[in-house]
């Protein structure tokens, strides 16, 4: 990679090319833009000093032998501001009459070809503008190459714009990328200047280079057939520490599908191994090299595109029907089934199971073994959650494990999860009950742990629906600053027993608005009624796990080991396993 100023001339040099990727987003910028840049221009025709128009990053791309052009360049960084900045030039030079510089700066010498060649959305418009003879009136188009052109002709102020000054003075920041250097590296690194590109737009450029059939064919029907379902697959998440986009997950854990067998998508004459090895199923697994990892399994592997393609859609149909990342903020049903699964991913932020679950919806047709499928990973998720068990090894367990091995059924399932004691076991009803009784969750962990409950055993005469997960707040019955308004105790000790106990899971409640803090530390009665604003019986009640307790006359160290007592229960209830028969705990 080789960096440094660049002038407008270094980049259209007479004997490159600049190719946008065939596929790349169409141009998007607006009047805000537009006005900047124009003002920009204005700026620097005047001093005779260099003025830096932010960064273009170009990628060297193999040419003919043959060619009369000795230089092909992708844009990787730079189409909207070098789009724009030719839209300028075009109307300027229109209006003072100066046609004999489009040719000297953005035609190449050899055949008088244009320089830049745009994606397939704005291929046809650009070369429009760009060969206009005249300044003819494109106000009613509504594409945004038209646009920009239109705000330029009814803006710009030839006698306040000195072309060859502007020329002279453009510098950029300019970034040379060779072709065998990884483009999604490229971007991280350079990530502080705003570059922002999909692991799915550099795949897209990548299977598609200018096959518009194919593109047409394997991915806008897609991923791109309409506004709703690019909104669908530009959604973003949290996941982690990063932000990642819904076709970034897709990519990612088709990926780690893909790679457990690949028999039905190499090459039929293929001489390369027939199983990824280790080493590369953890170079597969890292999110920030994804592209890099496609190109390295496609070529390592040889995997044939059209297979790997049609394997890609038909998932990817899968993911679209039944990914929902938006079912945090909606009521969730009690029946086991893909909505829970969804909730389990995205209200837990666990998706590292959406490989394992994206397998199951194409390979395991049957919906009652499915969905008592989905219900026992229910119950391994969530009692794993409440004994604090690791999920580190998820990602693995899920994949290696139970793609590998094509766990299809609850048996299968249930069998990947033992003997007990191993790193991916199911809890038993000790330890279980060891976790309500001792440990102290935080934060969204509780508040999912109690959101899980109250939807397995609210019954259906409720009086208020359930609302989405993420519409829950969490909240402490007794306040952890109880010492300010329910009254100091006999001893330290006890005192100090009473702080480990509210911290206890019986003590925990979820509520739909969380407490005004004039009565959060309040009293037991005060906290229930409110003052000027709701309290606990407003909030909690209909909530069928807390709302026993709201009839409470006081609220001590008694009744928060008697609730976690009776989470304990429903918790087995709900999350029940075959070997919980063959066991008694205290709490039973």
């Amino acid at each position: 990679m080789d960096a440094g100023k660049r002038q407008l001339l270094d980049i259209f040099n007479g004997n490159r090319i600049l190719q946008v990727p065939y596929f790349q987003r169409s141009y998007v910028w607006d009047v805000p833009q537009w006005e900047r840049l124009l003002e920009d221009m204005v700026s620097i025709s005047v001093p005779n000093k260099p003025y830096f128009l932010g960064s273009v990053i170009l990628k060297q791309e193999p040419t003919q032998t043959n060619s009369l052009v000795g230089d092909i360049r992708t844009i990787i960084d730079g189409q909207q501001r070098l789009t724009t900045l030719q839209i300028f030039f075009r109307v300027l030079w229109l209006k003072t009459n100066n046609q004999r510089m489009l040719p000297l700066l953005f035609r190449l010498m050899a055949n008088g070809e244009k320089a830049m060649q745009h994606n397939h959305n704005d291929e046809a418009m650009f070369d429009k503008v760009m060969n206009l003879n005249s300044l003819d009136d494109l106000s009613k188009n509504t594409d945004r190459i038209s646009k920009a052109y239109t705000y330029f002709k009814e803006n710009i102020d030839e006698s306040k714009l000195d072309s060859q000054n502007i020329i002279n003075n453009l510098v950029f920041i300019g970034i040379d990328v060779a072709q065998d250097e990884d483009e999604q590296q490229i971007f991280d690194t350079i990530n502080s200047l705003g570059v922002t590109l999909s692991t799915g737009e550099l795949l897209k450029n990548y299977f598609f280079k200018r096959d518009y059939n194919s593109y047409k064919k394997y991915w806008e029907d897609v991923f791109e057939l309409n506004d709703s379902v690019k909104e669908y697959w530009d959604g973003e998440i949290v996941a982690g520490r990063l932000r990642r986009t819904m076709i970034d997950l897709f990519f990612y854990a088709y990926l780690q599908i893909a790679i457990q067998d690949i028999s039905s998508l190499q090459r039929a004459s293929t001489t390369s191994p027939s199983k990824v090895k280790a080493d590369d199923k953890i170079a597969f697994a890292r999110v920030d090299s994804l592209f890099q990892s496609y190109k390295d399994f496609i070529k390592d592997y040889d995997i044939d595109k059209q297979a790997l393609l049609e394997d890609i859609k038909e998932y990817a149909k899968i993911f679209k029907e039944n990914i929902d990342k938006n079912i945090v903020n909606v009521d969730l049903t009690a029946n086991a089934g893909i909505e829970r699964m969804n909730a389990l991913i995205f209200g837990l932020e666990n998706t590292t199971l959406i490989p394992y679950f994206l397998f199951i919806l194409r390979n395991q047709h049957n919906q009652t073994e499915r969905n008592e499928l989905f219900d026992y990973i229910e119950k391994y998720i969530m009692r794993r959650i409440v004994c604090g068990s690791t999920n580190k090894n998820y990602n693995n367990f899920f994949t290696s494990s139970c793609i590998l091995n094509k766990c299809l059924t609850k048996v299968a399932f249930e069998k990947a999860t033992t003997p007990v004691g191993n790193v991916n076991d199911m809890p038993n009803k000790h330890q279980i009950q060891s976790a309500f009784e001792s440990k102290v969750y935080y934060n969204n962990t509780a508040t999912s742990i109690l959101y899980f409950i109250e939807s397995k055993t609210r019954g259906s005469l409720q009086s208020t629906s359930l609302l989405g997960l993420k519409k829950y707040s969490l909240e402490h019955m007794m306040p952890k600053k109880w010492r300010n308004n329910w009254g100091r105790l006999a001893t330290q000790a006890e005192e100090e027993e009473r702080d480990r106990i509210l911290l206890l899971i019986g003590n925990l409640t979820i509520i739909q608005q969380s407490l005004n803090a004039s009565i959060r530390d309040d009293s037991w009665q005060n906290k229930l009624n409110g003052k000027k604003n709701n309290g606990l019986r407003q909030y909690a009640t209909g909530i069928s796990i807390t709302t026993p307790y709201l009839s409470k006359l006081d609220w001590n160290e008694t009744e928060i080991i008697n609730r976690s007592k009776d989470l304990y229960k429903k918790a087995i209830r709900i999350w029940s396993i075959d070997s919980d028969s063959n066991t008694t705990t205290a709490w039973d």
